[in-house]
C-alpha cells in the first residue's frame, strides 16, 4: 500500500512539473527581435532597408533558420531599439545602424 501511494505521488509530481513546460511551448504569438549589423558581410542590408518582396523573402528565411515561422517585421533599427543606456547617444548614419527583424510563430 505505501509503495502504491510513493510512487502515485511521485507520478503526480512529474506530471505537474511537466505540465507547465509543455503549456509554455505551445503558447501562440510569441515574437522576438533580432538585431543584424548593416555590414553583416552578406550583402542582405539593401533588401532588408528598402522592403518589399525581396526584404520579405529575405526577413523570413532569417526567421525560419532561427526557428521561428515567418517575419511579423523587419528595416532599419530605431536608435532607442540598440542603445538606451546612454542619455545622448552620438548621430548614427542610418546607412550604419543595424538591421531589426522581428520574428514570430
Amino acid at each position: 500500500m505505501r509503495r502504491t501511494l510513493a510512487v502515485l505521488s511521485a507520478l503526480g509530481v512529474l506530471v505537474s512539473a511537466a505540465v507547465p513546460a509543455l503549456a509554455a511551448s505551445q503558447t501562440p504569438g510569441v515574437e522576438k527581435t533580432f538585431l543584424i549589423p548593416s555590414s553583416d558581410g552578406y550583402g542582405v542590408a539593401e533588401c532588408l532597408t528598402t522592403g518589399g518582396e525581396c526584404g520579405q523573402v529575405v526577413a523570413d528565411a532569417w526567421c525560419e533558420s532561427q526557428g521561428y515561422a515567418k517575419s511579423a517585421s523587419f528595416g532599419i533599427a530605431a536608435q532607442d531599439e540598440y542603445t538606451g543606456a546612454i542619455e545622448a547617444a552620438p548621430a548614427v548614419k542610418t546607412s550604419d545602424r543595424p538591421i531589426r527583424i522581428t520574428c514570430r510563430d
